[in-house]
């Protein structure tokens, strides 16, 4: 990939301030030159200066990880960009919504505690959907699948957001990057309802073995092993759809392959509102991106447990255009492992619907150039 070294003017990518389509910037630092003060370098690099008032609120926006995973985005390369936004005289916060499922983040005092006991204590911590995820406000976006969204009501006064995430795979949408860390990051609970109602899993019992495990970790009690109930070898995992949210929960906690998603819409249905809900979640705000291409997991960093890394780490980038970032992502980890890494990790899965539907909101493009920083 041709990564340009020269530094040029700065072009704020930022929703609906790109009307000539001009090509979006990325900024690139490699892996090994990650630091305190490169990361402070870069945030100058990409203009995010210009986007900080004084003594206005600035959301962070971040994904703390659930207890027990390891790959989630480590505070000291997020608390160099606090402490640039606090000399620069805004009032930094770090946030987050709470999760649909039952964990160490599904609600607002859980959720905090995870944030510290991660490391995330340099800065005040707002849990945006509150303490049950019944807090939030209502954007009018007025697209395909949502007339308006539900968004965690402590980013709504922020004047700007910085958006610190970690790239990794994703079990639904082929890959977690800025579009997912913001759309289904910032959604309320009841928002990821929304954006879940299609998917449902599916038990393959000639597959199962009966441990247990999705029984443990479903958050609504919608499995049991009484198979004999329906008919199945005694044991065996039963799904009542009627109890399920469509977290996924059960798809990646199930060691045996058992279960896979059967789609009451389309396969990308869950793309398109992830996307919808991203561009209501910074509909009014001025943004900047990080992404960090390291400790690259095959899942979420929702479970409390992770994979091994899927691809060597890279570095981080930076841009004012979302879909850039994300597409710069996905090519930097496919170049980093010599195929398309992302595709390969999950076939069945087409990532580029998040992307192409993000480029058609006004979001962002999929081109851009990358610059090393």
């Amino acid at each position: 990939m041709k990564i340009r070294n020269s530094k040029f003017e700065i072009r704020n990518n930022i929703q609906n301030q790109n009307p000539n389509n001009k090509i979006p910037i990325v900024y690139f630092l490699p892996v090994d030159e990650i630091n305190a003060e490169n990361l402070v370098k870069l945030f100058e690099t990409a203009g995010f200066g210009a986007i900080i008032e004084k003594d206005a609120p600035v959301a962070v926006k971040v994904h703390f990880g659930e207890m027990g995973n390891t790959a989630y985005l480590k505070p000291h390369n997020v608390k160099p960009v606090t402490e640039k936004i606090l000399s620069l005289g805004g009032k930094p916060f770090l946030t987050d919504a709470n999760t649909l499922y039952k964990g160490t983040r599904g609600d607002a005092v859980s959720h905090t505690k995870t944030a510290l006991a991660h490391g995330y204590d340099f800065a005040p911590v707002v849990i945006a959907d509150g303490r049950t995820g019944k807090d939030l406000y209502k954007v009018r976006v007025d697209l395909e699948h949502f007339k308006e969204v539900n968004i965690g009501a402590g980013v709504k006064d922020a004047h700007s957001m910085i958006v610190m995430t970690h790239f990794k795979g994703h079990e639904v949408t082929g890959f977690g990057g800025a579009i997912k860390n913001v759309g289904m990051g910032l959604g309320s609970r009841s928002g990821k309802q929304q954006m879940h109602a299609d998917v449902r899993p599916e038990v393959n019992i000639e597959k199962c073995t009966g441990c247990g495990l999705c029984e443990k970790w479903c958050p609504q009690d919608a499995i049991n092993l009484e198979g004999k109930k329906a008919c199945l070898p005694a044991g065996r995992a039963v799904i009542d759809l009627s109890k399920c949210i469509g977290c996924a929960e059960c798809i990646v906690t199930c060691e045996f392959n058992a279960i896979a998603i059967q789609w009451n819409g389309s396969p990308s249905s869950l793309q398109e509102k992830m996307a919808e809900y991203c561009f209501g979640a910074v509909k009014g705000k001025k943004c900047g991106y990080f992404n960090f291409i390291i400790d690259v997991s095959p899942n979420c960093d929702c479970y409390g447990h992770n994979g091994t890394p899927i691809v060597k780490d890279v570095g981080v980038l930076a841009s004012f255009d979302p879909v850039a970032i994300d597409q710069a992502s996905v090519d930097l980890a496919a170049e980093a492992a010599g195929f398309d890494i992302i595709k390969m990790t999950w076939p069945d899965i087409d990532y580029t619907v998040q992307l192409e539907r993000a480029e058609r909101l006004g979001l962002g493009l999929r081109k851009y150039e990358l610059v090393k920083a």
